[in-house]
């Protein structure tokens, strides 16, 4: 007979396993979903990665939205990244927002900052379930008003300006890194600071306007070092999406001091819906390759998510190709799809900023550079494919943005 004074055999730990492991294989919804609701913009950043500017006459309507965030609250998705575009050009953008959340779905949405004026600043901060960030790509506004446009940096800053005084609290300011502003990150997160806002700083892929100045505007090598040194010591706090898993390699073998999944989470936890209701793998991948099904053809956001497909064989496990006798696989997992893809890369091949230099020797070889499967620049087209040594105009606008874009639907078609 056992005593009771007797302690109770051990039991083994229950396993539960990494992240990484777990979110491989895809979960029953998206942990990020990304919408844009319209390409129209009153900006042309260089380096749009959806090649916005004029509105699509096949947008999906007010009812339409309304059924996706229905589709969303019922798969219990926390919340939706909103985006375009610029999403608060569409008359009925905050009809959509309320809608959301009051189903359930919160909205962080971006913007340049085109609409967020006193009184709608004062709506926002009335808000719990909404966050909003203000792009910015320049701590100044010589070196960010040449990538989005002359008055665009006074433009955000006066929204941030209005969101501070209203009591608006912890709004973003979303930052790309390039190789024009990777010095200022102690600028950015000092103006983060005075606004009481939270900095956000993410990757500059090469997708939609970006293909084409990818070359000039990503930063190099030394400049990954510098950006990966400076998150490693003043990263606390500092919001970056998970997408610089392709620096963790600078950490040595063991994984990095980076935190985040290290996986290419496309078709596995994050998507993008685009205007008319196509769905991609990922945000920064719209083209035909990672198309995954349309919401208005193939049963609802639901069913896409769960039959594409090409959901389904990216949720299998993936060959490590040239990257398999790799000691620092485990840290990148390879790197970014989209980057690969849209510098010409193989996709089993090494990220194009493989911080060991792999990518860089792979740039030198022969490769052919994809467009986007989408423009809607304002031009009617980007500008032609150039080679790699020919200088490129970074301001693509000549006056400075409207205040306001027009609501007609087929407004510069």
């Amino acid at each position: 007979m056992t005593s009771l004074l007797e302690p109770p055999a051990p039991t083994a730990p229950v396993k539960v396993g990494r992240l990484v492991d777990q979110f491989e294989k895809g979960l029953d919804a998206p942990i990020c979903l990304t919408w844009e609701l319209t390409y129209a913009c009153n900006l042309s950043c260089v380096h749009c990665l959806s090649s916005s500017g004029k509105r699509d006459p096949r947008e999906l309507t007010t009812e339409q939205c309304k059924a996706i965030i229905d589709e969303l609250q019922r798969m219990q998705v926390f919340y939706v990244n909103i985006g375009g575009g610029e999403p608060t050009v569409r008359s009925d953008f905050w009809e959509l927002v309320d809608y959301a959340t009051e189903h359930q779905v919160g909205v962080k949405f971006s913007t340049n900052g085109v609409r967020i004026d006193k009184k709608v600043a004062e709506r926002l901060a009335a808000s719990d379930y909404v966050d909003v960030q203000i792009s910015l790509d320049g701590a100044t506004a010589e070196v960010n008003d040449a990538v989005r446009g002359p008055g665009s940096f006074a433009m955000a800053v006066r929204a941030l300006e209005n969101l501070a005084e209203a009591g608006f609290r912890d709004a973003k300011i979303s930052v790309v890194v390039t190789r024009q502003n990777v010095d200022q990150l102690d600028e950015f997160k000092a103006l983060a600071d005075r606004y009481g806002a939270t900095l956000r700083i993410t990757r500059l892929r090469p997708s939609g306007r970006a293909v084409d100045v990818w070359d000039d505007l990503h930063p190099t090598h030394e400049q990954q070092r510098q950006l990966y040194d400076w998150l490693v010591a003043h990263g606390e706090g500092v919001l970056t999406g998970d997408s610089f898993f392709h620096l963790s390699a600078f950490g040595g073998e063991g994984g990095g001091s980076l935190p985040g999944l290290n996986l290419c989470g496309a078709g596995r936890v994050v998507c993008l819906i685009d205007p008319v209701g196509d769905v991609y793998a990922c945000p920064f991948a719209i083209h035909d390759n990672f198309h995954a099904g349309n919401i208005l053809t193939d049963g609802g956001f639901a069913s896409v998510w769960k039959n594409s497909d090409l959901f389904r064989e990216l949720r299998e496990p993936q060959s490590a190709g040239a990257c398999a006798s790799c000691t620092f696989f485990d840290s990148c997992r390879g790197g970014c799809m989209a980057a690969k893809f849209f510098t010409g890369l193989p996709m089993d091949g090494p990220d194009p900023e493989c911080v060991q230099g792999y990518g860089q020797a792979a740039l030198e070889g022969e490769r052919t550079v994809p467009q986007s499967s989408v423009d809607h620049s304002r031009t009617g087209k980007r500008a032609e494919r150039r080679t790699p040594a020919a200088p490129v105009p970074l301001t693509l606008l000549t006056k400075p943005p409207a205040k306001f874009c027009d609501e007609n639907p087929l407004a510069g078609l």
